[in-house]
C-alpha cells in the first residue's frame, strides 16, 4: 500500500480505499498500491472479504490521460494493467467494487476484475475511450462482453456514452444498487458473497457466429454514422469481435495489439490533445487563479432575436435569472415563443421535465424598457452587427447600470474598444461571443479590450464554465479569432465556385474532410444578409485591385438569404435539408465568363488545401500579433465553435500533422497562383523552415 491507497477492516472485511484527488485516476502509484492490498488481503487470515471503493465524489474516473499522451507520443509503453486485474480476480477471497460517482475506461476495467459490483443509485459507468482515439485496452474489451452481451457491449464501446446504475443492473455489469450508505451496504454485501464463475471465465452472454454477425454489422453501420471517419470505433468492434471467436488470454493480446496501434495514430494523438487543449484555455498568463470573480446572479440582454432568445435560455438553464429587453412587445413575444419551442423540444426528447422547463421559461422576464437593469450583474447586448446601433445602446445603459456590472457585447466581428469609448467605464467592458444557437453552442470567445479590468475577464471565464461553455480568451481584432479566420475561408470558397466547383463540391470535400457542414450549407444556415452587413461595416478597408467574392452579394440582393427564405446558395425544403440548384450554379459561371475568370475542373484535395490552410495561414498571423495566446486556443475554438473534427485536432494541430514544411510549400504555391491573399504568415515560414511546429509556440 501506499498513501493513494490505504485497507482498513471492519468485521473481516477488508475496505481498500483509493484517495487520489481529484477523480482517483490510475496515475502511477495507484495500480501498486491496490496489487500490493490484495496480496495483503490474500495472507490476512482475518480477512473473509474486500471492498474496493474510492474516497471523495467518485470511484475510478479512468486512467491518467497524461500516461497515454506520453504512450501516444511514443515516450512510454502505456499503462500495463493486466498484473493487477489478473490478481483481483484470482484472489481467493471475494472482492466487491463499490462504485459511487463514475467508473469509466480504467476505472470500469479495473471495475469488472472484480467479482461483484455495488454502486449508488446515481452512479454512472461506461466505456469512453473511443473519445481518445483508442479503444478500452485494460481487457475491458474482453470483459464487458462477457457480463452484458455483445450488443450492449458494442453500443458502449463505439458511442462512449455512460450508462446509469440502473441499466448497469439490467445489463447485469452490477449486481446490487446500494441504498443509503454505499460502504456499509456494500461490506454486507461482502460478507454474505461467495465466489461463482470469475468474470473471464463466463461466456453465456457471447452468443455464436450466426447471431454475433448481424450485431457487428450493425455496430460498424453505428461507427460510421456516429463517428464518422473515425477508426477507434470499429477498432474496438474489431477487439469485441474477438472477444466472441478467441479464448480470453488470446483475446487480451489481440486487444493490446490494436491498443498499440490506436496509440500510434494521428487521431489519438489528435484527441489528446483536444482535451488537453480544452482544458487549458482556462489558464491565461497574466491572470492568476486568485484573481476576484465578480457573482453574476442576474443578468439582463438586449435584443430578444435569434441570439438574444438563445443566451437568455443560456442564463436560464444555468440558474440565472434574466430580462431580456427588445424595442416592442412584438418583438419580445416573437423571442419569447422561439425560447418555448426550444425547451418544448426538449421537454418532447425527455432531457428534463415540463416543471423544470416552466421554472426556467418563468425566470426569464420580458421589458420594452430598461426596467430591471439597474441591479443586473451583467448586461449583454445582442443587437445585430452594427456599430452606430451598439454605441448608442452602450450609451443608454451606461447611464442605467450599477459601478460593478459586466457590460458584454455579443458582436461576433466589430471593434469592442470603440463600442467601450462611449461609456464611462471601458474597464468594465468585455466581448462575449455566443455561437448560434447560443443554448446549444459550447463556444464562447471572451473577447478582452485594451482597458478590460483582469476580475471582468476571470467572471467571464468563470460564467462560461457556469453555462457549460467553453470560454476561450481572445484579442481584439476584426472577427476576434474565430471569424478572422473564417472569412478567409469563405472567401476560398467562393473563389473555387468561380473556377468551377459547384457549391455542392466544395461542401462535399469539406464534409468527406470531417468538417461538421460544407461552408455554403453554414452560410445558409447563419444566413447570407449576417455576412453582407459585417461587409459593409468593414468595405472601407477594401484594396482595390485585390480580388473580392462576387456572387454573394447578388444572392443577397435577389433576397436568396438562405435557409430563412427557402433559398441561398441551396434551396431548401420542409426539412431544411439542401438541395443544389441550377439557378445558383448558371449564375456563378455567368458572373465568372463576365469576370474573365478561367472555369476548370477541381478536384476535392485542391479545395480542402485551399479552404484549410487558408485557416492555418490566418491561424498564424493571429498567433503571431498576440491574439491568441496559444495555437491550442485557436483549436478548441474552431472545433468547439465550427465544426472542425476533434480527431483532427483543429487547424492547427492538423497543420503540425500534415508537416508545417509541407503546408508552408502548398502556401508558397497558392500565393504564387492567386496572389496577395495567400502571402505566407511570416510565422508559418518561419516555424516551417526551423523544423518547429505551431504546438511549440505559446504567447504565455
Amino acid at each position: 500500500m501506499n498513501t493513494l491507497v490505504t485497507v482498513t477492516h471492519s468485521g473481516g472485511v477488508a475496505v481498500v480505499t483509493i484517495d487520489n484527488p481529484p477523480v482517483n485516476a490510475l496515475s502511477p502509484g495507484v495500480p501498486e498500491g491496490i496489487l500490493a492490498a490484495i496480496g495483503a488481503i490474500e495472507t490476512d487470515p482475518s480477512v473473509v472479504a474486500a471492498v474496493v471503493i474510492g474516497a471523495g465524489r467518485t470511484f475510478i474516473a479512468g486512467a491518467d490521460i497524461k500516461e497515454l499522451e506520453r504512450a501516444a507520443h511514443g515516450d512510454s509503453a502505456g499503462p500495463e494493467l493486466h498484473g493487477l486485474l489478473q490478481r483481483i480476480e484470482d484472489c481467493p477471497k471475494p472482492v466487491v467494487m463499490a462504485i459511487h460517482g463514475t467508473a469509466l475506461g480504467g476505472g470500469l476495467e479495473v471495475a469488472m476484475a472484480g467479482h461483484f459490483r455495488v454502486a449508488s443509485a446515481d452512479a454512472q459507468m461506461g466505456q469512453p475511450e473511443v473519445n481518445l482515439g483508442i479503444i478500452p485496452g485494460a481487457e475491458g474489451t474482453q470483459r464487458l462482453p462477457r457480463l452484458v452481451g455483445l450488443a450492449a457491449a458494442v453500443e458502449m464501446c463505439v458511442s462512449g456514452k455512460s450508462i446509469r446504475a440502473t441499466e448497469a443492473l439490467r445489463l447485469g455489469l452490477i449486481d446490487r444498487i446500494i441504498e443509503g450508505d454505499l460502504l456499509s451496504g456494500a461490506i454486507a454485501f461482502a460478507r454474505d458473497a461467495r465466489i461463482g464463475l470469475r468474470t473471464r471465465e463466463r461466456s453465456d452472454k457471447l452468443g455464436w457466429d450466426a447471431s454475433n454477425a448481424p450485431i457487428f454489422d450493425a455496430g460498424r453501420e453505428l461507427a460510421r454514422k456516429t463517428r464518422r471517419n473515425m477508426v477507434a470505433p470499429l477498432a474496438a468492434i474489431d477487439a469485441l469481435e474477438a472477444a466472441a471467436t478467441l479464448p480470453f488470454e488470446e483475446g487480451c493480446r489481440r486487444e493490446r495489439e490494436i491498443l498499440r496501434e490506436r496509440l500510434a495514430s494521428d487521431e489519438c494523438r489528435a484527441l489528446i490533445h483536444a482535451f488537453f487543449a480544452e482544458r487549458a484555455v482556462s489558464r491565461i498568463a497574466d491572470i492568476p487563479k486568485d484573481t476576484p470573480i465578480l457573482p453574476i446572479r442576474k443578468a439582463a440582454i438586449v435584443g430578444a432575436g435569434t441570439m438574444g432568445a438563445g443566451i437568455a435560455m443560456a442564463f436560464a438553464n444555468a440558474g440565472i435569472g434574466v430580462v431580456l429587453k427588445d424595442v416592442d412587445q412584438a418583438a419580445l413575444e416573437r423571442g419569447m415563443a422561439s425560447i418555448r419551442k426550444n425547451y418544448e423540444s426538449s421537454v418532447a426528447k425527455g432531457r428534463f421535465s415540463r416543471d423544470i422547463a416552466e421554472q426556467r421559461i418563468a425566470s426569464i422576464h420580458t421589458e420594452t424598457s430598461y426596467q430591471g437593469f439597474e441591479d443586473a450583474d451583467l448586461i449583454v447586448e445582442a443587437a445585430f452587427e452594427n456599430m452606430e446601433l451598439k454605441k448608442r445602446i452602450y450609451a443608454e445603459i451606461d447611464g442605467i447600470a450599477k459601478p460593478d456590472c459586466v457590460l458584454a457585447t455579443n458582436t461576433s466581428t466589430l471593434d469592442i474598444d470603440e463600442i467601450a469609448s462611449i461609456t464611462s467605464r471601458p474597464e468594465m467592458a468585455v466581448g462575449l461571443h455566443f455561437f448560434s444557437p447560443a443554448n446549444v453552442m459550447r463556444l464562447v470567445e471572451i473577447v478582452r479590450g485594451a482597458r478590460t479590468r483582469k476580475p471582468v475577464i476571470a467572471t467571464a471565464l468563470a460564467l462560461a464554465k457556469k453555462l457549460g461553455k467553453v470560454g476561450v480568451v481572445v484579442g481584439n481584432c476584426r472577427g476576434f479569432v474565430g471569424n478572422r479566420m473564417m472569412l478567409p475561408y469563405m472567401r476560398e470558397a467562393q473563389f473555387l465556385a468561380e473556377e468551377g466547383a459547384t457549391p455542392e463540391q466544395v461542401d462535399a470535400a469539406l464534409y468527406d474532410f470531417g468538417m461538421a457542414m460544407g461552408i455554403f450549407a453554414v452560410d445558409d444556415m447563419g444566413g447570407l444578409d449576417v455576412g453582407w452587413r459585417v461587409r459593409q461595416e468593414y468595405k472601407h478597408l477594401d484594396k482595390p485591385g485585390v480580388r473580392a467574392p462576387l456572387v454573394l452579394d447578388k444572392l443577397y440582393h435577389m433576397n436568396r438569404l438562405g435557409q430563412k427564405t427557402g433559398a441561398g446558395w441551396y434551396r431548401y425544403g420542409g426539412d431544411r435539408k439542401p438541395i443544389s440548384d441550377p439557378e445558383v450554379e448558371a449564375l456563378i459561371e455567368k458572373t465568372a465568363i463576365e469576370a474573365g475568370i478561367p472555369r476548370r475542373s477541381i478536384a476535392a484535395q485542391e479545395i480542402v488545401e485551399r479552404c484549410i490552410y487558408t485557416l492555418v495561414n490566418e491561424g498564424a498571423r493571429i498567433l503571431e500579433e498576440g491574439y491568441a495566446q496559444r495555437a491550442a486556443d485557436i483549436d478548441v475554438i474552431y472545433m468547439t465553435g465550427y465544426g472542425f473534427p476533434a480527431y483532427r485536432g483543429g487547424p492547427m494541430l492538423y497543420a503540425d500533422t500534415v508537416g508545417l514544411k509541407n503546408v508552408y510549400a502548398r502556401v508558397r504555391e497558392f500565393h504564387k497562383h492567386f496572389g496577395e491573399l495567400w502571402e505566407p504568415a511570416p510565422l508559418l515560414k518561419r516555424l516551417a523552415e526551423s523544423g518547429e511546429s505551431f504546438a511549440s509556440h505559446d504567447n504565455s
